[in-house]
């Protein structure tokens, strides 16, 4: 099969192309033909991407842990789905990924592939999907009228939470460049503060019940002094994953591969209550440029994918 496989160490990651033996499912494993996956380019630095689990250096992986497409094989006991049924899903971070034109995935981390979304829109959801929720329903339980503070709302996992929040009767305040006001407003924000114009912390009269940051840094340590007392703090910026400080410990978290969520974000894609948003498709070659964000697109915000048709 044709893959995308990393080369080069450090801050100066690159994407090869390889030809690599079809991977063969294991007992209660598919094998996925992949007909798009998500990037996310931070992806590239990742442990689980440059060590395996036992912490030696892993070589020549193959990115993109999210993705859609058809299921082109069954292993041994595997259960719930069909040869040619459409899936999109998450795999392990430590085993090969989706910038191939096959992979491998286990039954619980996939699910039915939204209906009323092609496979380029459908890989754009697993990852930035689920961690909103997760960080939003599972770990802040956001209640009706509460208000929260989403910081990233263009991002590839803001928008997710802006939409989340909204469905889920939440007053929304979120924080975007001025090119991205008005998507985030039409994504439910009842607030866009213009983060390049003014300091978010000066803007806000009323403190929030939640805040979810997908910045970190200097962003997520102003970000307490607009937090209520008592109230919930959720991140996943990648520089909190090491901090010391306990209260940022206790907020961050990494999203886990769930099914049961899948198949109900897919529900509201297919009845319209959430939307998907492709920032840029393109094919299998150009995946470096994909990673290292040089693809040129039309709009700011969704997420880049890399196309590989049948």
């Amino acid at each position: 099969m044709k893959a995308m496989q990393l080369h080069g160490e450090d801050q100066t990651p690159i994407l090869v192309p390889a030809d690599l033996p079809t991977p063969e499912p294991g007992e209660n494993e598919l094998l996925i033909r992949v007909h798009a996956a998500g990037v996310t380019p931070s992806e590239l630095l990742w442990s689980p991407t440059t060590h395996t689990k036992d912490g030696q250096a892993r070589l020549r992986a193959v990115p993109g842990h999210e993705f859609s497409g058809v299921v082109a094989k069954l292993g041994e006991q595997t259960r719930g789905f069909t040869l040619g049924q459409a899936i999109y899903g998450i795999n392990d971070w430590f085993a090969d990924g989706a910038t191939a034109e096959f992979c491998l995935a286990q039954p619980h981390d996939i699910a039915a592939k939204p209906a009323a979304l092609t496979h380029e829109l459908s890989a754009t959801v697993p990852i930035g999907a689920l961690t909103a929720w997760q960080g939003l329903l599972d770990r802040a339980r956001i209640q009706p009228g509460e208000r929260v503070l989403v910081h990233g709302a263009a991002g590839a996992v803001g928008l997710f939470a802006v939409q989340l929040a909204h469905l889920h009767g939440a007053r929304v305040i979120a924080t975007a460049s001025a090119q991205n006001i008005d998507f985030v407003q039409r994504l439910g924000a009842d607030e866009v503060i213009d983060y390049q114009k003014v300091r978010f912390e000066d803007e806000i009269a009323e403190k929030v019940d939640v805040i979810f940051d997908a910045i970190g840094g200097e962003t997520l340590d102003r970000s307490w002094s607009v937090l209520k007392p008592g109230g919930r703090m959720v991140t996943i910026a990648a520089d909190a994953e090491a901090t010391t400080e306990q209260r940022i410990k206790d907020a961050f978290f990494i999203v886990e591969p769930n099914q049961k969520q899948l198949v109900e974000i897919a529900h509201l894609l297919d009845t319209g209550k959430l939307k998907a948003f492709l920032k840029a498709a393109v094919p299998l070659e150009d995946a470096s440029a994909a990673y290292s964000r040089t693809v040129q697109a039309t709009h700011s915000y969704g997420k880049v994918v890399i196309s590989i048709p049948a």
